[in-house]
C-alpha cells in the first residue's frame, strides 16, 4: 500500500500499513480531545497560582488566595465548641439526677452519647450496648459494680484492671490449676454454682451438699455467703440468669479451673472528665429506657 493513500470511504490518509488487505488510516485525533486538554492545562495553572499545590522540600507554595485548610478545620472545631458550649456547661455543673429531669440535656447526651459509644465502647459491648461473651450487657444485664450512674462514671474513668493507679482491681482465682482444689471439689463446686441459677441457694445446697461447702470456704469470701456477689470487690451475683461467660457447665468449670481476669481500660486521659461522664449517663439511660 502507498504511503499517502487516501482511503476513498472516510477520505483519510492511510499510515502505508496493510493486515491481510486491512488498511490502517491515519485518523486524526478529535478536536474535543484538545479542547478538554486545554481546559485542564489551563486550570492546573490557575489553581497552582491560587491555591498551596506545589512541594518545595520542607515548605510548599501558599497559593495567591493564602487558603489553609489546618486554619479552616480549627475554625470548624472552634464554632462548633461554641455552639455545644452551653448544653457542655449544664453538662459539667448539673449532676446525674438532675441531667436525668432535664429533656433538653437527655436529648444531647443521647445523640453525643451514642456517637461517643460506638466510637470507643462498642468494639466490645456491641453498638446497641448488649455485650459479647466476657464482655457485659451494659443495656441491661447486672453489672459488677453496680449500675449507678456515679459507679458508671467511676468504672469508666479508671478501667477494671487497667494501669490506672485507681482502677478497679477484680480477679477470679485458678482454683484447678493453681492446685487450690482437686478435680473432684472443682467439679462439686460447679456443680453447685450451676444450680444456683436455676434452683436458688437452699435447693441448690441440698442437691449438692460437698459443693455448698467448698462454696462456703472458698468462695463465699468474694461471692457472699449467699451468692448475691459484692459490689465492692467486682464479684457477680452467681444466682441470677446473667452470666458473663457462660453459664453452662463446661464454661463454669473453665473459669473455676483456669480463673478470669476481665479488662477494662481507664478512659480518664483518652476523653477527659466532661466526655466520662456524658457516656455514664448515655448508659444509665439506656438501662432505664429498657422494656
Amino acid at each position: 500500500m502507498a504511503l499517502g493513500e487516501r482511503d476513498p470511504v472516510t477520505g483519510y490518509l492511510t499510515t502505508g500499513h496493510e493486515w491481510n488487505g486491512i488498511k490502517e488510516l491515519n485518523t486524526p485525533v478529535p478536536r474535543i480531545v484538545y479542547v478538554f486538554l486545554s481546559l485542564t492545562t489551563t486550570f492546573g495553572l490557575i489553581y497552582w497560582l491560587l491555591m498551596p499545590a506545589l512541594p518545595l522540600g520542607t515548605t510548599y507554595t501558599k497559593g495567591l488566595l493564602g487558603y489553609d485548610e489546618r486554619r479552616v478545620v480549627e475554625h470548624a472545631v472552634a464554632h462548633a465548641e461554641a455552639e455545644r458550649a452551653p448544653w457542655h456547661e449544664v453538662l459539667d455543673r448539673q449532676d446525674f439526677a438532675n441531667l436525668a429531669a432535664d429533656p433538653a440535656a437527655m436529648q444531647e447526651i443521647r445523640e453525643a452519647g451514642r456517637l461517643l459509644f460506638g466510637q470507643n465502647c462498642a468494639a466490645c459491648h456491641g453498638i446497641h450496648a448488649t455485650g459479647n461473651t466476657g464482655f457485659p450487657n451494659l443495656a441491661a444485664g447486672a453489672l459488677n459494680w453496680g449500675d449507678r450512674p456515679e459507679v458508671l462514671q467511676q468504672t469508666i474513668r479508671v478501667g477494671v484492671n487497667s494501669d490506672h493507679p485507681e482502677s478497679r482491681t477484680a480477679q477470679m482465682p485458678a482454683f484447678g490449676q493453681d492446685g487450690i482444689l482437686s478435680r473432684p471439689e472443682v467439679d462439686a463446686v460447679i456443680a453447685y454454682v450451676h444450680d444456683l441459677s436455676h434452683d436458688g441457694t437452699a435447693v441448690s445446697a441440698l442437691a449438692h451438699p460437698a459443693g455448698a461447702r467448698i462454696f462456703a470456704a472458698q468462695c463465699a469470701a468474694c461471692h457472699g455467703a449467699d451468692a448475691r456477689g459484692k459490689a465492692d470487690v467486682g464479684a457477680p451475683n452467681l444466682t441470677d440468669t446473667t452470666w458473663l461467660y457462660g453459664g453452662d457447665l463446661q464454661t463454669i468449670f473453665q473459669t473455676v479451673w483456669y480463673g478470669r481476669q476481665g479488662h477494662m481500660p481507664s478512659w480518664e486521659a483518652r476523653l477527659g472528665p466532661r466526655n466520662v461522664k456524658l457516656l455514664a449517663a448515655y448508659v444509665a439511660d439506656l438501662r432505664t429506657r429498657q422494656p
